[in-house]
């Protein structure tokens, strides 16, 4: 999810190039920031967020019995993965 809305931002971001209008590049560009800002959001998990990543992972896995640390051990990586790749995002102006 984090992904997709980094990949809409940098999309929107070199649309700006193709316009003429300077303040419709600028309301843009805005946008932008606006999604970057909301990916980080989406990459900052609480317990609730991930518990259910971790419960996503167990079923990709067959729902197997005794791996439940390793599943939310992941579950963490994966979301501080994103948000490090959203707060690199963010940081690109």
């Amino acid at each position: 999810m984090v992904a997709s809305v980094l990949a809409k931002a940098k999309k929107y971001r070199t649309l700006t190039r193709l316009i003429g209008d300077q303040v419709t590049a600028q309301r843009i560009l805005g946008l932008t920031e606006d999604l970057k800002l909301q990916a980080l959001d989406l990459a900052k998990a609480g317990e609730d967020g991930i518990r259910s990543r971790a419960r996503e992972i167990w079923e990709e896995n067959g729902r197997p019995s005794g791996r439940d640390e390793e599943f939310w051990y992941q579950a963490e990586r994966e979301f501080r993965e994103a948000e490090d790749i959203a707060t690199r995002a963010s940081e690109d102006t």
